[in-house]
């Protein structure tokens, strides 16, 4: 089945008791059993929902994966999964990710016990140096957020491989209609849910998908346990964001395509970061592991000062200044004081993450739009 025909059918179908094409919000805390003992299947929604089960199937499915677990955030989806984990052990991850993951790991999970390296993985070298016997899972963000960096999953799941280590994706940027990471045999894909897949920037929620039934249960346990579950409306949400994320892809990669270049060609345009670039340094990788080279795009201004970007970032008209991503609205973030400013300023410039980055959102508006705002907010910038 092609993508676009699993992005409409995969998990869904015509509801039994009314024919409803669409999956039903079946809004209940509770299932009437048929004895003690006996029920339909469903019990409780905290362990259960026809709703969140409709679209774990669904998230799976596109991830060529064969189990789905859905969450309360994307951030509660990195939870359960890191979870698995146990005071002494070791996980590998790279510089310069999401800072909501750095915040949890630094934050919650360090204090417990479990240590993090962080190092670019442009190399297989930077990445072995670091395993030991206390090393347990490799962590990786591709595209990473915010710097758009690309990381060869081939050589990380090999590498991954060869030491019995746990290779966990985040596919958030790149959603699984440009890149399906359990093809390159990663263990486990996560994804905050509220970007690309919800896609309308009104519901949050995180997924995870493996291939391996042993890890399913295992996150299947906590995600029933500690109870970081969606609500069916929430369910429902992702469930209608997922059958266009297809057609919606399409556009935030042609539209990005040509921000890229217009940016990467303007005179108060010093830096432009985006895998479709031949100039990127990850792009012959993109090449090879993805569809297309997603809707984000950073930047950094020739007057290379937090100033200059706050002055551009007021004059926009079109664009939003607000945190997210992959909604059709386009968006315009500054990752040193919003997606990342939980982490240490020391830490955020030996990433990369100045203060002078610029992080763009494109949306599916009218391609000609979006540059004439760009060019008349880089005009009026610095006057």
């Amino acid at each position: 089945m092609k993508f676009a025909t699993k992005a409409i059918h995969a998990g869904v179908k015509p509801d039994p008791a009314t024919g409803a094409i669409m999956t039903p919000i079946f809004q209940t805390s509770t299932f009437a059993f048929e004895s003690p003992g006996e029920h339909k299947g469903y019990e409780y929604s905290r362990v259960q929902n026809p709703t969140r089960e409709a679209l774990e199937k669904s998230i799976a499915a596109l991830e060529n994966g064969r189990y789905g677990l859905a969450f309360s955030s994307g951030v509660a989806a990195i939870d359960a999964v890191i979870r698995m984990l146990e005071s002494g052990d070791e996980v590998i991850a790279p510089t310069g990710l999401y800072g909501g993951s750095f915040r949890l790991f630094s934050r919650l999970f360090e204090p417990l016990g479990i240590k993090f390296h962080y190092t670019p993985m442009t190399s297989g070298g930077e990445v072995s140096g670091l395993i030991n016997e206390k090393t347990k899972m490799i962590w990786v963000e591709s595209p990473t957020n915010p710097l758009l960096r690309v990381i060869d999953l081939e050589m990380i799941s090999k590498l991954a491989k060869s030491h019995g280590l746990l290779l966990v994706v985040d596919n958030t940027f790149a959603s699984p209609f440009l890149q399906n990471p359990l093809d390159f045999a990663a263990d486990i894909v996560v994804h905050s849910a509220t970007k690309y897949l919800g896609g309308h920037s009104d519901v949050i929620l995180g997924a995870v998908v493996t291939n391996e039934e042993s890890l399913h249960k295992k996150i299947r346990i906590i995600q029933i346990t500690a109870g970081a579950v969606p609500g069916p409306n929430d369910c429902f949400l992702i469930l209608r964001g997922i059958k266009t994320l297809h057609l919606r892809m399409q556009r935030h990669c042609e539209n990005a395509r040509t921000i890229a270049m217009l940016l990467n060609d303007h005179p108060k345009v010093k830096n432009v970061f985006w895998p479709g670039l031949p100039g990127h340094p990850g792009h012959e990788i993109a090449r090879k592991q993805m569809r297309d080279f997603g809707g984000m795009v950073s930047f950094i201004l020739q007057q290379d000062t937090k100033k200059a970007a706050f002055r551009f970032m007021k004059k926009l008209q079109l664009f939003t200044i607000a945190e997210s991503l992959g909604g059709v609205e386009s968006l315009c973030g500054h990752p040193a004081t919003m997606s990342h400013g939980s982490m240490p300023r020391d830490q955020r410039e030996r990433a990369g993450i100045h203060d002078s980055l610029i992080r763009l959102s494109i949306g599916i508006e009218d391609t000609e739009d979006l540059e004439n705002d760009l060019i008349q907010a880089l005009g009026l910038s610095q006057e």
